[in-house]
């Protein structure tokens, strides 16, 4: 091999210097080359790196040298790095300072590591700019400049933003009272921890007018995933591979809250149906309505739901018009979504209204004595997955024939309850409204 030692080149005239024909590559002795096209690599083998002025908008592989302005407006970013020899360098910076809104994702190559981690690395802060040196196999690609490996963020769990968001222990929950958007920002490294637990919870009906009937729970729904446990209710659909609900980076998934049933508008004897709520496949029906008191058979139906609604009162023994249950789970669903309400006794006295179904018990029956009772409405479901014990949808009671209290039923909001139906004698004489709905997603994120 030839060799030529110089101290310096310098142009016979003008600025600039041809090394080589058209086509040639120099390689330098400590890795660094410049192509024929001009491109740098491994020139940031000292830690630093040169930069590529066209701006990425989408996934890309990045050149070991080479330092990349990245624009996450629009979507997340993968940037895959390349495969690591001793010194090379990547750089990336947050080009519209979205990165705290869309990430940027750093992505090893094969199972090569970050900061000791095979795990993908999420850029997250906004306006950040972090340079990686690969330096061997055990550590990897490590972050300089900033000095914090910790902007490089290897951890192999979920990342999510949506709702109002607590914690319990390793858990992350999000709670939607509301409308809302449930967005997965970053999947976990481990696939079972990314199949999330919920409860979906519908609005409950209300109650009927005139001795009417109570209104049935809101659908009840939960899944417990075996990677964010907790003490649930009886009604875990996690046996069944239908309800269970692995998330994805690829959409956000929209929240529908189930709003509760008004009151009888004046003038109607009956009840109103809640709303639905609705989170991915999962949706729960609205509670039923509560039948309404002395009037003709169809307006002393209880309505079918999540929960069905208690049967219209006030009829006396051998009447046709008897307050007739509405069917709860329906459409069915496995395990139930909720249970029938209850009804007037057929062929006897019946007199009270019939309390609305819940989540985990049918609505008790119309009953001739006392005249003043006011009949309970089915149980609801007791789930501890906001970390602590709260009880949903439950029915709502049967008013009383000669009580002069409107119902004992007041189904606060996001309890998904059926309103209780009105007594006889009351000032209103019209049913509770049902208490709205409320989703809440629960997930390991630590």
């Amino acid at each position: 091999m030839s060799e030529v030692k110089v101290n310096k080149i310098s142009p016979r005239s003008g600025t600039e210097v041809t090394l080589g024909d058209s086509g040639d590559t120099f390689t330098i002795p400590s890795g660094a080359t410049i192509n024929n096209q001009g491109t740098a690599t491994n020139f940031g083998a000292t830690g630093s790196a040169s930069w590529n002025t066209t701006v990425k908008t989408g996934d890309f592989t990045a050149v070991a040298g080479e330092g990349y302005f990245v624009d996450t407006t629009s979507q997340e970013i993968d940037v895959t790095l390349p495969a690591g020899t001793a010194g090379a360098v990547v750089a990336v910076k947050d080009y519209a300072s979205k990165f705290a809104t869309n990430n940027c994702i750093i992505i090893p190559n094969g199972s090569e590591k970050i900061g000791g981690s095979t795990n993908n690395a999420t850029l997250d802060t906004a306006g950040l700019a972090v340079t990686f040196i690969y330096i061997d196999s055990t550590q990897g690609w490590l972050v300089t400049d900033d000095g914090l490996q910790s902007v490089a963020n290897t951890n192999p769990y979920m990342v999510a933003t949506g709702g109002t968001e607590t914690e319990s222990g390793n858990c992350k929950i999000h709670t939607f009272t509301g409308p809302g958007t449930f967005q997965v920002t970053k999947t976990a490294a481990a696939a079972g921890d990314n199949l999330v637990s919920y409860m979906v919870v519908a609005g409950g009906g209300s109650g009927g007018r005139d001795v009417g009937g109570g209104g049935g729970a809101g659908g009840f729904r939960e899944v417990i995933s075996p990677s964010s446990p907790y003490t649930g209710s009886p009604l875990n659909g996690y046996p069944t591979p239908g309800n269970r609900i692995t998330v994805t980076t690829a959409a956000p998934y929209p929240i529908t809250v189930g709003g509760g049933a008004t009151v009888p508008a004046p003038g109607s004897q009956f009840g109103n149906n809640g709303n639905p709520s609705v989170f991915s496949t999962i949706v729960s029906t609205a509670g039923g309505r509560g039948g309404g008191g002395p009037a003709p058979l169809a307006n002393k139906l209880g309505n079918p739901g999540g929960s069905g609604g208690g049967g219209g009162g006030w009829e006396a023994p051998g009447s046709p018009d008897i307050g007739a249950k509405g069917l709860g789970n329906t459409p069915p669903v496995s395990p139930a979504q909720g249970f029938d309400g209850g009804e007037v006794n057929p062929g006897g006295p019946g007199w009270t209204g019939a309390g609305g179904g819940g989540a985990t018990a049918v609505g008790v029956n119309g009953t001739p004595s006392p005249l003043t009772t006011f009949v309970a409405g089915g149980a609801g479901a007791t789930t501890s997955i906001t970390a602590s014990p709260v009880t949903y949808a439950f029915g709502g009671t049967g008013g009383g024939d000669q009580s002069t209290t409107g119902n004992t039923t007041v189904a606060p909001n996001n309890s998904g309850g059926g309103g209780g139906g009105a007594g006889n004698y009351c000032s209103t004489n019209a049913g509770n409204a049902g208490g709205s709905g409320i989703i809440v997603i629960r997930y390991r994120f630590k």
